[in-house]
Order: C-alpha cells, then structure tokens, then sequence
C-alpha cells in the first residue's frame, strides 16, 4: 500500500535496527532490535513497516494469539505526524488480523496520549479499563482499548 509515496509493508529482520532506533527517539522504555527480532519471529505475530526512500517512518505491531490479538507499539517519525501514517498502518494491521481470524484486539494507551487515544476511537477501538500505574518515566495510568472485529 502507498500512501503519498510510503509504503506499508511487513517488517522484515533488516528493518529491526531502525525500528529499535525510532523507539529510543519516542519512548521512555524502548524496544531493543533483538525484541523487535523476537517478535517477528513469532509465525502469527503481524509487524509492520512504513517506509519512504529505503527510510523506516513508522511501525506497528500486534502479538497474536487464537482469535485475539494485542498491539505492542505504534510509533510515527515525529517529522511524519499528522499525515496519516499512523492511521494506515493500523487500517493495515488491523486487516491483516482480520484476515488471520483475529476478532479481539486490546491496547494500552497512556491516559495522557489524546491524540492516540482519538485515533484508536475512529478505528472503533473504546475504552473497557485502566491500569493503574502502568507507565514509568512518568508515572501515569494506562487506559485499556478493545476492538471486536
């Protein structure tokens, strides 16, 4: 899929540096590459990539078990927000679990992240709980967000 010149692809294992790199950039506690190899690893997990010119400029990511499945990250270059990309990349991963039988897809968001929490609200997604504490670096609740497909 290409969006104004990106590209939403699978991630592959070359992409994991890159991808380890824009988390160090957006989150206080990042993935290392070898987390995002583990993850990929997973035969049923479903990785994504966006990228323009060889360029990684986002990703997203959903551990999946049975007819469920849980999004890890969803991270966006800070020179690429507000342009649609996370958006996409979650419309792709959330057919691609379509397609894997996956009906029940969870997320914690910060309880802070509006932003975030607006997107995943036009994907459907609601909030069914918090978790107190969740976060660190700073210390915040999480919100719980579920979407059935």
């Amino acid at each position: 899929m290409i969006v104004n010149k990106i590209t939403i692809r699978r991630m592959e294992p070359e992409d994991a540096v890159a991808a380890a790199e824009l988390e160090r950039q957006i989150f206080t506690r990042p993935w290392s590459s070898r987390g995002f190899l583990d993850a990929m690893a997973e035969p049923r997990n479903i990785f994504l990539a966006a990228e323009k010119d060889s360029e990684i400029l986002g990703y997203c990511g959903m551990y999946c078990a049975a007819d469920e499945g849980e999004i890890t990250n969803v991270a966006v270059d800070a020179k690429m927000r507000r342009q649609q990309v996370g958006t996409r990349l979650l419309e792709r991963l959330l057919a691609e679990a379509a397609e894997a039988g996956i009906r029940n897809v969870i997320l914690e968001v910060r309880v802070s992240n509006e932003a975030a929490i607006r997107l995943y609200e036009s994907l459907g997604f609601s909030i069914c709980g918090i978790r107190k504490g969740f976060y660190e670096s700073p210390r915040e609740d999480g919100y719980v967000m579920q979407l059935s497909q």
